[in-house]
């Protein structure tokens, strides 16, 4: 496992009405080294025109200057993969192309579930996204970017699932995220379970917590029935060595001062984690 420091992560949409360049700030200010960048922080990058990949080694190097990197970034999050009404391979390779110069080695990256007819079966649905990953991971390859899939509700609940879409696009560039507050929501095994199906293809976290209902992206403990010790102690058994990520933006009503000390609590909580994982 990392060392504490190069492990705790919190996804930067947490400051998500700051420029990217200014939430790198806020990073340094609360002590943090690493971080996944949102989709919101890598549209604002794109959305400056120009090569992607000289915004993105300006923006990395902008970053690193500031003792922050990005290992982990959050692809295109309302990504269709299916929709034939768009070139969604042609945008994709240009948000590979900036996370690649930032200096991220995982994308996660949603499946396409809505793109569909009604009555679509799973198996259509799984078919219909393989033929996509299929274009999209030699372009992953080539720039030494390993898309992570989300379990999400649906069709693409399980790690058993998931497995079945890397297995069939055949790519080395393929992995899993695990969503433990998705997982929550659909009562599909454990957090251990899926952690221990996964195994070795487990490359990202999103670490949120929900009391059930909603996807309310919470921090673990307080509200929420999230399993957090179980989640690390299948960490431990599959030898995870990402990022201890926390997607939070259900914590980030507060003024900017308060999400200061709200990171000390994440902080606290980590090191505690590590007592498991280090146990």
């Amino acid at each position: 496992m990392k060392d504490l420091e190069n492990a705790f992560s919190i996804w930067s949409s947490f400051d998500v009405e700051l420029t990217p360049e200014d939430m790198v700030l806020r990073l340094e200010k609360r002590g943090m080294h690493v971080s996944e960048l949102s989709d919101e922080h890598a549209a604002v990058l794109l959305s400056r025109g120009g090569d992607p990949e000289e915004i993105g080694r300006a923006f990395g190097e902008f970053a690193r200057a500031h003792g922050v990197t990005f290992l982990q970034g959050h692809l295109w999050l309302r990504v269709r993969l299916c929709d034939k009404t768009i070139d969604v391979v042609s945008i994709l390779k240009d948000w590979f192309r900036l996370f690649s110069a930032i200096g991220i080695k995982n994308g996660v990256l949603h499946c396409d579930g809505s793109s569909f007819p009604e009555g679509t079966s799973d198996e259509e649905k799984t078919a219909a996204n393989v033929e996509v990953l299929k274009k999209l991971a030699p372009i992953a390859e080539k720039q030494g970017l390993t898309i992570c899939l989300e379990n999400l509700r649906g069709a693409f609940d399980t790690a058993e699932k998931l497995l079945a879409i890397i297995e069939k696009v055949g790519s080395p560039n393929l992995a899993i995220c695990l969503d433990t507050g998705h997982l929550n929501l659909t009562h599909h095994g454990t957090q251990e379970a899926f952690i221990l199906a996964a195994g070795d293809k487990l490359k990202a976290l999103h670490l949120a917590n929900n009391e059930e209902n909603y996807d309310q992206h919470l921090n673990p403990y307080g509200r929420g029935t999230v399993d957090f010790e179980e989640v690390m102690r299948g960490l431990k058994k599959v030898g995870y060595d990402g990022l201890l990520n926390y997607e939070v933006p259900g914590e980030r009503t507060m003024p900017i001062v308060l999400r200061d000390a709200m990171t000390d609590y994440l902080r606290r909580v980590t090191e505690y984690f590590y007592t498991i994982l280090e146990g």
